[in-house]
C-alpha cells in the first residue's frame, strides 16, 4: 500500500478490509480510482480493454500508486475487495459481473461510492430525456443565486465531471447536482438525495434491458432510500413517471405545462411549477389550488432553449433550485441567461434560408419526437445509428405534423428503418397528404449531402438520429461535432 503522502497531502479516512476494486477505466472509473486512492491509499483497477486511451489512464493511476490490470479482470482480486465499484458502461450481464454474482459478491455504482464522501446536500436528476439540460440548468440557477453548487455524474461531453471528481474537490460544494443514468442507479445502496428530479419516462435501452419494465425498475431506485424529508420533482404530465414516484415518502412536487387548477392531482402531490399565460411560474408555498400564491418567473420567449420539452426541463430545474433555496429574482436572471447545450437542439448555422440544427444527443425515438415538435419549419430529418431495437413508426405522424420534406437514413438502423418507414411515409403522411421520401445514405457525410439537396429556403436541416452513435462514432458528441463541421462547411 502506498503512503498517503505519495500523491496526496491528505490522510486516508479509514481502512477498508481487503481494499477497493474498480471495474472499468473510463472517465467514471478513473475518477472513482483516484477517489479511492485519496481516501484509502490503495485501489485495484481492471478493464477488459487495452487501447491507447485506457493505457494512458492506467499509467497515470499507476504513477499515483494504483494497481491496474488491463485486458481482463482478476476475479479473485475483485471478489476479495471490501468495496467493488462498477462503471456504467459494464452491463449487468457482463461475464465478470455474472461470475461475481455467482460468488455472492455485491458491487456499487460510481455515484454511490462518491456520495459516501459528500458533506453537503444532493440533487439527483434522472429520466429518459432532458437529464443533462435539467442538471446543468439547476447548477446554473443555483450559482446565479449565490449558492455554492457543482454539477457532475452522467453528464459527459466535457460539460461536467463524474461524481467522484466532485468528492475530490476541496472545499467540496455545498450542493451537488448529479445526473444519474439507469445503469448508475442500478448500483446504489445508500444513495439518498435531498431533492430528486424525474424528468420523464419512455422506452429506451432495450438492447441492454430486453424489456422496458426492467429499465423502469432501475429508474425507480432513485426513490429507494426516500425519507419524510425527501423532496421529489416529477413530471406531472407523464403517467409512467407519476406511477414510478407514486409510493415514495416525502414531498411530491409536480411540474406541468399548464396550471391544472381544476384537475385532481395524485394523492400527496402538489402542482408546484407550470406555465400560466405564457409565463413560467412556481408555487412552492404550503397553500394549494387557485388561491395559492404564485411566483411568476420569465415569459416563455425569454428562454433561449428550443421546444416545449425544454420548457418542461426549465420548469423542473427552476422548481428544484427554488426548493434548494434560490430566490425568484435570481431564478429569473438565470433562466434568461442560460444558453443551449451542445448537441441538444443546438442551432449551428443558418445559410441560404436553411437552419442547420444539431440534436445528436437524441438517442431514442422519444427524443426525436420532441425535436420534431420543437421546430416551427418544414424539416429534412437525418435519422440513424446503432440499432437498439426501437420501433420507428411513432415518428410517422410527427413527420407529417412537422411538414417533413424528406427523411435521410444512415448507419446500422438504416435498412430496417427504411423498410418500416417507407410504406407509411409513401402513403401521404406529409403536409397536405404529400408523400415523404425516404433515402438511405452511405454514412453521415453522405446523409448530410443528401439532406442538403432536399432542403429549401425556410427549412430546418435536423440531425436528430433517434439512435446511439456507437455504430460509426465513439460518442454522440463526436457525431454531433462531425455534423456541425459539415454544416459550417456545406451551408456556404
Amino acid at each position: 500500500m502506498r503512503s498517503a503522502a505519495a500523491g496526496s497531502t491528505r490522510t486516508p479516512v479509514r481502512n477498508v478490509p481487503q481494499g477497493v476494486a474498480v471495474l472499468g477505466l473510463g472517465a467514471s472509473g478513473d475518477a472513482a480510482a483516484r477517489l479511492a486512492l485519496e481516501k484509502y491509499g490503495s485501489v485495484y483497477v481492471s478493464d477488459h480493454s487495452d487501447d491507447g486511451g485506457t493505457r494512458r489512464r492506467a499509467r497515470a493511476l499507476e504513477a499515483l500508486g494504483a494497481d491496474v490490470h488491463l485486458g481482463g479482470h482478476d476475479l479473485g482480486r475483485i471478489a476479495g475487495a471490501g468495496v467493488v465499484v462498477t462503471s456504467p458502461g459494464i452491463p449487468g450481464n457482463a461475464p465478470v459481473l455474472r461470475r461475481l454474482r455467482a460468488r455472492g459478491v455485491r458491487w456499487i455504482s460510481e455515484p454511490e461510492f462518491a456520495a459516501r464522501f459528500r458533506t453537503g446536500a444532493l440533487i439527483g436528476v434522472t429520466g429518459t430525456n432532458g437529464k443533462t439540460t435539467t442538471s446543468v440548468l439547476i447548477g446554473h440557477l443555483l450559482v446565479a443565486a449565490g449558492i455554492d453548487a457543482a454539477v457532475g455524474g452522467n453528464v459527459g461531453g466535457g460539460i461536467a465531471p463524474p461524481a467522484s471528481a466532485l468528492a475530490l474537490r476541496s472545499p467540496r460544494a455545498e450542493w451537488w447536482v448529479l445526473e444519474l443514468s439507469s445503469f448508475q442507479l442500478a448500483g446504489i445502496e445508500r444513495f439518498s438525495p435531498e431533492i430528486g428530479v424525474l424528468t420523464n419516462l419512455s422506452e429506451d435501452h432495450l438492447d441492454r434491458y430486453g424489456e422496458v419494465a426492467r429499465y423502469f425498475a432501475d429508474k425507480k431506485r432513485l426513490f429507494r432510500n426516500a425519507t419524510a424529508a425527501s423532496r421529489w420533482v416529477v413530471n406531472g404530465e407523464d403517467a409512467e413517471a407519476l406511477a414510478l414516484a407514486g409510493d415514495a415518502v416525502g414531498e411530491l412536487h409536480l411540474f406541468a405545462g399548464k396550471p391544472r387548477d381544476a384537475e385532481p392531482l395524485p394523492a400527496r402531490a402538489r402542482l408546484s411549477a407550470f406555465v400560466r399565460d405564457g409565463v413560467l411560474t412556481l408555487r412552492t408555498g404550503a397553500a394549494r389550488g387557485p388561491d395559492a400564491s404564485d411566483e411568476p418567473l420569465v415569459p416563455r420567449e425569454k428562454l433561449r432553449l428550443l421546444g416545449r420539452h425544454n420548457v418542461m426541463n426549465a420548469l423542473a430545474a427552476a422548481l428544484a433550485a427554488r426548493l434548494a433555496g434560490a430566490a425568484p429574482a435570481s431564478l429569473r436572471r438565470g433562466l434568461a441567461s442560460f444558453a443551449p447545450l451542445p448537441h441538444r437542439l443546438e442551432p449551428v448555422t443558418e445559410r441560404s434560408g436553411v437552419l442547420w440544427v444539431n440534436d445528436s444527443k437524441a438517442t431514442n425515438v422519444t427524443a426525436t419526437l420532441s425535436a420534431l415538435a420543437s421546430i416551427a419549419r418544414p424539416v429534412v430529418l437525418i435519422l440513424g445509428g446503432k440499432d437498439k431495437g426501437e420501433d420507428p413508426l411513432p415518428l410517422v405522424p410527427a413527420l407529417g405534423s412537422a411538414a417533413a420534406r424528406a427523411v435521410v437514413l444512415y448507419g446500422e438502423t438504416a435498412g430496417r428503418w427504411a423498410r418500416e418507414l417507407s410504406g407509411p411515409l409513401s402513403e401521404g403522411a406529409g403536409s397536405g397528404g404529400d408523400r415523404i421520401p425516404v433515402v438511405v445514405a452511405a454514412g453521415l457525410d453522405d446523409a448530410v449531402a443528401v439532406a442538403r439537396r432536399h432542403a429549401l429556403p425556410g427549412d430546418a436541416l435536423l440531425l436528430s438520429p433517434a439512435c446511439p452513435s456507437f455504430d460509426l462514432f465513439r460518442s454522440y458528441e463526436e457525431r454531433g461535432a462531425r455534423f456541425a463541421g459539415l454544416a459550417r462547411e456545406r451551408a456556404r
